[in-house]
């Protein structure tokens, strides 16, 4: 690619991000866009007038100074607004800043210069815009020159800053996830396990016989339990309901100057008229005595599971980490989550469903990494002119215009590749939904992981391989061709790499912005129906799109970072614009429905120790075509290095985001033995972890059914 259709690609960009950020000016300052731009904030006042009546519409209004109020957003009001989730994530951005600066100083002022005075491409140092941008990488350094061994000690500093860097970043979330729990009060899923694989007792239901089970076991600590139910009729019936209700309020909120009338009989067409809010009503009426009818029938419906409270942390600790029975496959014990957190839906899955779908979800994800190679190959014979002009011979003189040429090849590769990666993540959750796990939180990490390695080998070993899936898989099935294979590969897609950076980094940012669904549906829900709340819900933040992103923008830089360091500004433009926009977005927009207290981190980390592992291998394979083996052989230590601090942090660290020590677990027990508000607390633990479809329904029957909760089962 030329630096001037690259320069086209980044006009491009930088002129929808302006829009983008000229529109959110204005949108974000009109009323009747704060359930958009600011629905936490919408939230927290509706709460607020619960308590003193009134409704200070003005007081929500975004100020002009939007920027201003991000940046100066202090830790500890992430930590209210968000969690330690919304820290960690923000604490990503921080950690990549302060990488990329460090890389961009060596990078741009030091590596860069001894690329492009190479001549090993070319010797014509004029006529800069219509440069190619290999020129700017380390393909320009002459073989067997000593300037390589500028990128020699870059690669060493680098990964010194780096390491350094993940340490301190990882030795601080660890002391803050611990400060976090020093500082929260008394949670359920702190003094909880879940049970599973309880023993059937003839004479004796599940229930009875965990009553009898830790009363004989842990006589001093045990409080009480919860069995599990298999809920899923009930809940779809909720469902139903609820879907129903919807459709009555929005015809009462829209209707009231005409009376539609149906027929009672047969698909509507015959029998006598009745009026079709008295005919919802009714069947809303009988849905709701089947829920309750269903509830009374499905209360002895048992599963083998239930969630157990302890009187202290210590003990739920004890009990956990202990095995229970002399059978190791019975009294599985596990952590408990939260209980808003709790995927309800698993329980119901028979234990042959679980099993089936273990198996069936790591094949489909293979099968979804191979179908998105078809938009691989599109995209690359975008990026390539010679190669579309071989397929579409018809095209050839429109592809001789520079405009077009330009236009094609800088911006619309990464573009579509960008428009197939939206239905990505919806599916990627799907997978790890029905896998089998207990929390929305495990959900959500478990799909942030298939997303990241998704996106790796995809958008990066994909396009940089630009082969058959079969030739992607034989690279790694000869281990001593890849950093070979790598190193002739990668530094070619620099161009590509800078591109989709500007194309899905900063147009995705400013998008995340100006929120165009959610404003779409906001003007649609206006236009259709009187009231603006009207089935109002604050989102909370999808990590397990977003983290990914941004991880592997930080596998771009540094495996990027010594090969084509043209790519660090813009790298640097998108970790900036992120730190602003998400801090904004985590302020006014998102609102947590779950916390896994940071356990979001060693994702992160896990990602940039393979990212410096892969520019190991890369380094050593360029050094070896480049011709200077020694400096290859001096390599060898680095990646070997790398690993031996990985697995020190992995036992430094890990195990405290896994779970809490001892120490701090009986000092926080004794700190609240003797407070008042433990008895309340003990009164809640009991019925904390009760199935919400199994709660009584409570349809509500006043005047104003509009702005009124359907069942109040619905609530975690």
């Amino acid at each position: 690619m030329l630096l001037s259709a690259l320069l086209t690609s980044v006009g491009i960009n930088l002129g929808l991000c302006l829009l983008f950020f000229t529109l959110y000016s204005i949108l974000r300052k009109q009323p009747g866009n704060l359930y958009v731009y600011a629905p936490r904030l919408v939230d927290k006042e509706k709460s607020r007038q619960q308590e003193s009546g009134d409704f200070d519409l003005e007081r929500l209004l975004p100020s002009a100074g939007w920027v201003r109020n991000a940046w100066q957003l202090s830790e500890d009001e992430i930590l209210s607004v968000s969690g330690l989730d919304g820290l960690v994530f923000t604490r990503i951005f921080t950690f990549s800043l302060r990488v990329f600066t460090i890389a961009g100083v060596i990078g741009i002022f030091i590596l860069l210069p001894v690329n492009y005075f190479g001549n090993q491409l070319s010797d014509d140092f004029g006529h800069l815009p219509n440069k190619s941008l290999d020129s700017f990488s380390i393909s320009n350094v002459n073989d067997g020159s000593n300037r390589l061994w500028v990128h020699f000690s870059a690669a060493y500093i680098f990964t010194g800053v780096v390491c350094y860097l993940l340490y301190y970043e990882h030795n601080y979330m660890s002391a803050k996830r611990i400060a976090c729990f020093y500082s929260s009060k008394p949670q359920p899923h702190q003094f909880t396990i879940l049970v599973r694989s309880i023993p059937s007792s003839s004479g004796r239901n599940f229930s009875e016989t965990v009553e009898s089970f830790f009363t004989e076991n842990h006589p001093s600590t045990y409080l009480s339990h919860s069995v599990v139910h298999r809920t899923s009729k009930i809940q779809n019936l909720i469902n139903d309901a609820d879907k129903l209700y919807r459709k009555l309020g929005w015809m009462k909120s829209n209707n009231h100057s005409q009376q539609k009338f149906r027929r009672d009989g047969f698909l509507g067409l015959t029998g006598r008229k009745v009026s079709l809010s008295d005919h919802y009503e009714k069947k809303l009426e009988d849905l709701e005595d089947n829920v309750r009818m269903e509830q009374n029938l499905l209360a002895g419906e048992e599963v083998p599971a239930a969630f157990v409270s302890f009187k202290s942390r210590l003990g739920a600790a004890v009990a956990l980490h202990i095995q229970q029975g002399v059978n190791p496959t019975e009294w599985v014990t596990e952590q408990a989550p939260e209980p808003r957190d709790v995927h309800w839906a698993f329980f119901s899955a028979s234990f042959i469903k679980r099993w089936i779908f273990k198996l069936v979800v790591p094949v489909a994800c293979v099968a979804l990494i191979v179908l998105y190679l078809i938009p691989v190959v599109i995209v690359q014979g975008l990026a390539n002119l010679e190669q579309l002009e071989t397929w579409f011979p018809f095209l050839k003189g429109i592809l001789s215009l520079t405009v077009v040429s330009q236009v094609i090849t800088g911006y619309l590769p990464s573009l579509i590749l960008q428009l197939f990666m939206f239905f990505v993540p919806p599916i990627m959750l799907t997978f790890s939904a029905v896998q089998g796990y207990i929390s929305r939180s495990q959900i959500e990490r478990s799909a942030c992981s298939k997303m990241l390695w998704f996106i790796i080998w995809n958008v990066f070993f994909a396009n940089v391989l630009s082969g058959s899936a079969l030739y992607e898989v034989n690279v790694f099935l000869e281990p001593k061709n890849i950093p070979r294979v790598l190193a002739e590969a990668v530094p070619g897609q620099a161009s590509f790499f800078i591109s989709y950076v500007v194309t899905s980094g900063w147009t995705k940012l400013s998008s995340e912005l100006f929120r165009l669904i959610p404003l779409v549906c906001s003007f649609w829900k206006r236009l259709f129906s009187r009231k603006d709340g009207n089935g109002f819900e604050v989102p909370s933040l999808p990590y397990y799109n977003d983290i990914p992103t941004i991880l592997f923008f930080g596998l771009l830089g540094i495996t990027y970072f010594f090969l084509a360091p043209l790519i660090l500004p813009f790298l640097l433009v998108y970790f900036c614009l992120g730190y602003i926009i998400f801090r904004n977005q985590l302020l006014n927009v998102y609102a947590p429905k779950y916390e896994t207290n940071g356990k979001f981190w060693p994702i992160a980390h896990n990602s940039t120790v393979f990212s410096l592992i892969l520019m190991h291998i890369i380094a050593f394979g360029i050094f070896g075509l480049k011709k200077l083996p020694l400096a290859s052989t001096l390599l060898i230590p680095l990646p070997v290095l790398t690993l031996i601090f990985n697995a020190y942090c992995q036992n430094r660290f890990l195990p405290l985001f896994k779970a809490y020590p001892t120490e701090c677990l009986v000092k926080q027990d004794r700190k609240e033995q003797n407070e008042a508000g433990m008895t309340e607390f003990y009164d809640k633990l009991v019925t904390a972890y009760q199935d919400p479809a199994l709660m009584p329904v409570q349809y509500a029957r006043s005047t104003d059914r509009d702005t009124s909760p359907l069942l109040h089962s619905t609530e975690v």
